[in-house]
């Protein structure tokens, strides 16, 4: 019996191997070496000298980190409600089995299957070109220079994100709309329940476990978006539309801050999980309420 139990246990080992691997090489060596570089004066050419926490005194006060960080944190409280708004609203869509359903599941997943630099573009000729032209043609101004602004270059990139990823949360929650049983819904239908209350008691409820990971989904990529804001703003005007994964990559290879750009990665990093993994424990905690 310990005889099979050990082999069982090393073809375990075996073919966790490559992963554990993998994941040591890829993510917690890098995340060592950089925890090591962001308390150095590392400019990505000259051999590294230890500087205490010098670079995390400066990001104190860092306006431009700052200003970043507060309008990446706008950007993904926005986009986070829209995307899981919109995905949701098609996944009950799809799922009325109205005629051509599949047809519009591919449609509305098919933006997602475009990458990110591509979109930025795309919207990019959207909105400088295609509303321009609409807004001559109506006689305003108010579609002109769309992306020439914070606050339309903000509402750009929400516009862009939204039609990228609600396709895609749209399928996590077809996967549990689909798992409902009828006679549930049935049943509270008999009972009296209008389709707002069937939907608040019966259906939502249900539902939690996709609006748990996909919120966490919406969360991460919001906080970590960069080639869509490369390609529409760039961060401009005057980096007010800069969000921090732009701020840290234009520190470390526009400005040779390596070090410094690293400290602002692991502050980041540190944020983005305690923001994630409250999230995770919050929406797991009204699962059970539920």
């Amino acid at each position: 019996m310990n005889k099979k139990l050990g082999k069982n246990g090393l073809f375990f080992w075996l073919f966790l191997a490559p992963v554990l691997i993998a994941l040591i090489m890829v993510v917690v060596i890098p995340l060592l070496y950089g925890v090591y570089y962001s308390f150095t004066n590392w400019d990505g050419i000259n051999t590294p000298v230890f500087a205490g926490i010098t670079n995390y005194i400066q990001l104190l006060g860092d306006e431009g980190f700052r200003n970043a960080l507060w309008f990446t944190t706008k950007f993904a409280v926005v986009s986070i409600v829209l995307i899981n708004a919109i995905g949701l609203g098609l996944a009950l869509l799809v799922t009325q089995k109205l005629k051509g359903s599949n047809l519009m599941r591919t449609v509305f997943f098919m933006p997602n299957l475009i990458g990110g630099l591509i979109l930025g573009f795309i919207w990019q000729f959207v909105f400088i070109q295609g509303f321009d032209a609409i807004g001559q043609a109506v006689g305003t101004q108010a579609l002109q220079g769309w992306l020439s602004t914070t606050r339309t270059g903000f509402w750009g990139l929400v516009i862009l994100t939204a039609w990228q990823m609600s396709g895609y949360i749209m399928i996590i929650y077809i996967a549990h709309l689909e798992g409902i049983p009828e006679d549930l819904v049935e049943a509270a239908q008999i009972d009296g329940a209008n389709v707002f209350q069937r939907f608040r008691h019966v259906i939502f409820p249900l539902v939690a476990p996709a609006f748990t990971v996909s919120m966490f989904l919406t969360l991460s990529n919001s906080f970590k978006l960069y080639d869509q804001n490369l390609s529409l703003t760039g961060g401009a005007p005057y980096n007010s539309t800069q969000m921090v994964a732009m701020n840290i990559y234009n520190t470390a290879f526009l400005e040779n801050k390596m070090a410094y750009a690293q400290s602002k990665a692991l502050i980041f990093f540190i944020i983005i999980a305690v923001i994630s993994l409250t999230q995770v424990y919050y929406n797991k905690k009204r699962e059970v309420e539920m």
